[in-house]
């Protein structure tokens, strides 16, 4: 039984490491075998499922059926903790927000956009908060900070075109 815990901690402890540190297999047998079946994870969750699995069933059943219950109980949590590790690497975040996916949207004025310059407007984008400088071309006049535009073209990564939005006429 103590051989068994022992193997257990050894796989703990790679498990550990693997966390820690990061997969030190990764590219090791790339192209040979399917690598991530041999990531320090994989192994690690392998090795630390044999030797507990084997821990349990070596007193009532002997260490031969042992040794065949830790393999069983290895190789299924191998295969999960490769599962859990695909599934985690496939996870991506959208990209980050663009000039071109603020067009059409409403925007805050931060500060003054002179009509013959940039000011900076403020927009809720994709859950971000972005800031643009900002141009407002079809104006005459000065747009003040706290006034509602709406973004209706791009003019670089860092700057777009705005016009005061609709305001209702009230008597």
């Amino acid at each position: 039984m103590t051989t068994f815990l022992i193997i257990g901690v050894v796989g703990l402890g790679l498990l550990l490491v693997s966390l820690v540190i990061g997969d030190l297999l990764d590219g090791f047998l790339d192209g040979a075998l399917d690598a991530d079946w041999f990531s320090t994870a994989a192994i690690g969750g392998f090795v630390s499922a044999f030797g507990f699995g084997g821990a349990l069933a070596v007193g009532p059943l002997g260490t031969i059926p042992a040794i065949g219950i830790g393999a069983l109980g290895g190789a299924l949590f191998a295969w999960f903790t490769l599962w859990l590790t695909r599934l985690l690497k496939a996870d991506h975040t959208d990209a980050a927000p663009s000039g071109e996916a603020a067009v059409g949207l409403d925007a805050a004025v931060i500060t003054t956009i002179p009509a013959d310059g940039f000011g900076v407007v403020r927009v809720a984008l994709g859950g971000h908060t972005v800031t643009y400088n900002a141009k407002a071309p079809d104006t005459d006049e000065a747009i003040t900070p706290g006034t509602a535009v709406h973004v209706t073209g791009v003019l670089s990564p860092t700057a777009v075109t705005v016009a005061p939005t609709w305001r209702e006429i009230t008597s």
